[in-house]
């Protein structure tokens, strides 16, 4: 169960495409792509340009491995951002309000990727058999693997039919996929989830700098919900990740606000009002951002601070890559 979204539903006329109690007659189910033989070929074409960066996958042909990988790095200049070094001051209450106990952290420059993961975008992991190689996963979530089922009872985010998502959605962010999840993803395809200073040192755009000024969006000091989808907005469900373009980052980074909750790699780590640790049933892993339904604006911040259970697959929690400067 998540910590803190506090989400209310927003009362619709229509239910939303991607909502989870649609009919089966009514999803539209993707069409699996198909791929070529060649390894490096394939592997541009499933996105896993971390991998393939990073020499993890290899050709027969040496020159032909040097021309994926400068593909490959051309790829990666267009779909991350540059996040420059900066400082993050976490709140380290539940609440976080202005004056509480704040954990501060000195950020190195990294590259964020600049939309969440889409469906189209996992379903290449769920098509290589991501499930199935346990390479992917840590060895403690190994007996887990078993329970990562769609409404069909098939390997896939949970809110997918038979391994397949819907194919009206292939642009909209993936959801219903746990922290471990996102990070088998993220391994897959050459890269890591973001720690959550650097998350929110991109959301928040505290540069190393004499003016040390922390915005709230990535925007700028003001809430504009057409900058954002969070229920103010009143889209009611998830949009396509390039939507609204007037809430990136100066680095062109979007939907750091808003949409859905982003997967972060960080333990959360809080106190309540009487000073004691806020623990959950199993491990608790932070979301950072909010999403399409959360309902108080203060939590769609660059510095709220919330979390989910490690292995919540809910409705409204996605996830972004991002990459070490060192490894391009």
């Amino acid at each position: 169960m998540p910590l803190t979204l506090f989400s209310r539903k927003r009362i619709r006329r229509t239910p939303p495409v991607h909502s989870a109690m649609s009919a089966a007659a009514e999803f539209a189910a993707a069409n699996k792509p198909e791929l070529p033989d060649d390894p490096l070929e394939r592997a541009l074409r499933q996105g896993r340009l971390g991998a393939i960066v990073a020499g993890a996958i290899v050709g027969a042909d040496p020159a032909q491995a040097t021309a994926a990988r400068d593909r490959a790095l051309r790829a990666v200049d267009e779909q991350f951002g540059l996040v420059p070094e900066g400082f993050a001051s976490l709140p380290t209450s539940v609440n976080g309000e202005p004056g509480c106990e704040e954990a501060d952290f000195e950020v190195e420059s990294y590259l964020l990727a600049r939309h969440t993961v889409t469906n189209a975008e996992f379903q290449m992991f769920v098509d290589d058999g991501g499930y199935e190689n346990l390479g992917w996963w840590p060895e403690e979530m190994w007996p887990h693997l078993i329970n990562l089922r769609d409404l069909t009872d098939c390997a896939g985010p949970r809110y997918w039919r038979k391994g397949r998502h819907d194919r009206r959605l292939m642009r909209h962010p993936v959801v219903g996929v746990s922290y471990f999840e996102a990070l088998a993803y993220a391994r897959w395809a050459g890269y890591r989830l973001a720690h959550e200073p650097e998350w929110q040192m991109a959301a928040s755009w505290r540069l190393r700098s004499a003016a040390n000024v922390e915005r709230r969006y990535p925007w700028g000091e003001t809430l504009d919900p057409e900058n954002c989808n969070i229920w103010l907005s009143g889209h009611a469900q998830t949009l396509p990740v390039e939507a609204c373009p007037g809430g990136a980052a100066p680095n062109g980074v979007l939907q750091l606000i808003g949409n859905v909750w982003e997967w972060v790699d960080g333990d959360l780590a809080l106190m309540a009002e009487e000073g004691r640790h806020v623990v959950g049933e199993m491990l608790m892993k932070c979301i950072r951002g909010g999403a399409f339904d959360t309902y108080f604006p203060w939590q769609a911040s660059s510095t709220f601070r919330s979390g989910a259970s490690s292995l919540a697959r809910t409705h409204n929690i996605g996830f972004r890559c991002a990459i070490d400067l060192l490894s391009v």
